[in-house]
């Protein structure tokens, strides 16, 4: 049976807060963020987009800064509940964790035939030189487009920032003040966007249309992010991975993964794995790939029961451990599934 789909031309635009819907504070000057009617008055350009808009508020706004699963399963069961009524959704959201959140939505909107796309800005859409005003009509844009068969042309989680369609959980903030604030080092763009929107079509997620939308909302967030450097002490170590709580670690290493050949150190992995806890090597470099077997100082986490996260992000690592810990109690199968690419967080050459 071929794929149908009945437009309604309708967006659903998601405003959870940050700096593209905050305004002065006539006393002090400092940001606030504003009501939403406020935000719209800023923007008449919005009367002109041909896709009628729908618009859910968070109340209150909430700064991206405060984001936490709890808050990530609410934006994603605003998606569920309004899918059948939408071509696609734009979220409004601060740019500091927005990859957080993007990856995160990926995980637990599992198999979307619809594009949910988030955006923001660096300044706000009230001032004169903000660039909101075109990541959100091109967000808009991007999210009710399709094939003439009715196909969503790009149904996965995304960013869209500065005229570049990201996959969300490839992609990482890389800029604090220029308007090019987000990239995907290690994917290529979905999209381009200039004057017209040039779609790369062989690298967009294909979604089984014969099985619905899954909705995996839990997150288990006992997870700790640990980054080597020169001089790490080892009594720090070991207060950190004894955490009764903990269950998961994210290892940002050296390089191709590689860490301090000290023999403390590998005690202390092999000691986590048998305890249970799951330890995944992400490189602190922004481009590249986790090769524990290139040198001998990988091989030692490797022989130490530490898993490659091969050239998957920081926040993607994260968001799928927290992931896969709510849904397996078994860390052996929590191990499997992270070497595996769900949604297309990362590159495995099998």
């Amino acid at each position: 049976m071929s794929y149908q789909y009945r437009h309604t031309n309708q967006v659903l635009l998601i405003y959870t807060g940050g700096t593209i819907g905050m305004g002065a504070n006539s006393l002090t000057g400092a940001l606030e963020p504003l009501d939403f009617r406020e935000f719209l008055r800023e923007m008449p350009e919005f009367a002109a987009i041909p896709t009628k808009v729908d618009v859910y508020q968070f109340s209150p706004p909430v700064d991206s800064s405060d984001m936490n699963p709890s808050l990530w399963a609410t934006l994603a069961k605003v998606v569920v509940e309004n899918y059948d009524s939408y071509d696609g959704f734009v979220v409004l959201h601060g740019t500091d964790t927005m990859a957080f959140t993007a990856s995160a939505l990926s995980f637990m909107l599992r198999n979307l035939s619809k594009p949910v796309i988030l955006t923001g800005s660096q300044l706000p859409v009230g001032q004169l030189r903000t660039d909101g005003k075109e990541n959100l009509i091109t967000s808009i844009e991007l999210a009710a487009d399709h094939y003439p068969d009715g196909r969503a042309k790009v149904p996965e989680v995304c960013i869209y920032f500065s005229g570049k369609l990201l996959r969300g959980n490839r992609s990482t903030k890389i800029n604090a003040d220029g308007f090019n604030a987000f990239d995907s080092f290690n994917y290529p763009h979905l999209a381009d966007v200039g004057v017209s929107i040039r779609y790369h079509d062989h690298h967009i997620l294909t979604p089984d249309y014969a099985s619905p939308l899954r909705f995996c909302p839990q997150m288990d967030a006992n997870v700790v992010v640990f980054t080597l450097f020169p001089g790490i002490q080892e009594g720090l170590v070991r207060h950190i991975f004894e955490a009764k709580e903990l269950r998961g670690i994210i290892l940002r290493t050296y390089g191709s993964g590689n860490a301090p050949q000290q023999p403390w150190l590998i005690r202390l992995l092999e000691k986590a794995g048998q305890n249970g806890l799951v330890v995944v090597n992400i490189s602190q470099c922004a481009a590249g790939t986790v090769e524990m077997a290139r040198y001998g100082c990988g091989t030692q986490l490797e022989s130490a029961g530490v898993i490659s996260g091969y050239d998957g992000t920081v926040e993607s690592a994260v968001a799928k451990l927290m992931h896969l810990q709510a849904l397996y109690s078994d860390p052996s199968r929590i191990r499997e599934l992270m070497r595996q690419s769900l949604c297309g967080e990362v590159t495995i050459d099998y």
